[in-house]
């Protein structure tokens, strides 16, 4: 299992930002391979989030969603918040939770 970080610097919408991320959830979850996905915010710097998503492979995340219309539409959702390009990294458990 991968968890996908990405994070992300809104413009400061912040209520625009987390209605279109709740708008697309069901877009990740469709997606092969994808496990889940949570939306967190930085206690410290509000306008900091990051987003988790639980794929099978990085390949699933990189490849098969990235190359997908539902991609598409969860740039079309997202992109307009974004202060900056997101920083997206991969990473996988190395100790049980």
């Amino acid at each position: 299992m991968i968890t996908e970080i990405a994070h992300i610097r809104i413009t400061g919408h912040d209520e625009a930002f987390e209605a279109a991320v709740a708008e697309a959830v069901p877009l990740f979850l469709a997606a092969d391979g994808c496990h889940g996905v949570r939306l967190v915010r930085s206690a410290e710097d509000p306008l900091l989030y990051r987003l988790l998503v639980e794929w099978e492979t990085v390949e699933h995340h990189t490849v098969t969603f990235r190359s997908s219309d539902a991609y598409a539409r969860w740039r079309e959702l997202a992109s307009p918040h974004f202060a900056e390009p997101p920083a997206v990294e991969h990473v996988r458990d190395v100790l049980p939770r």
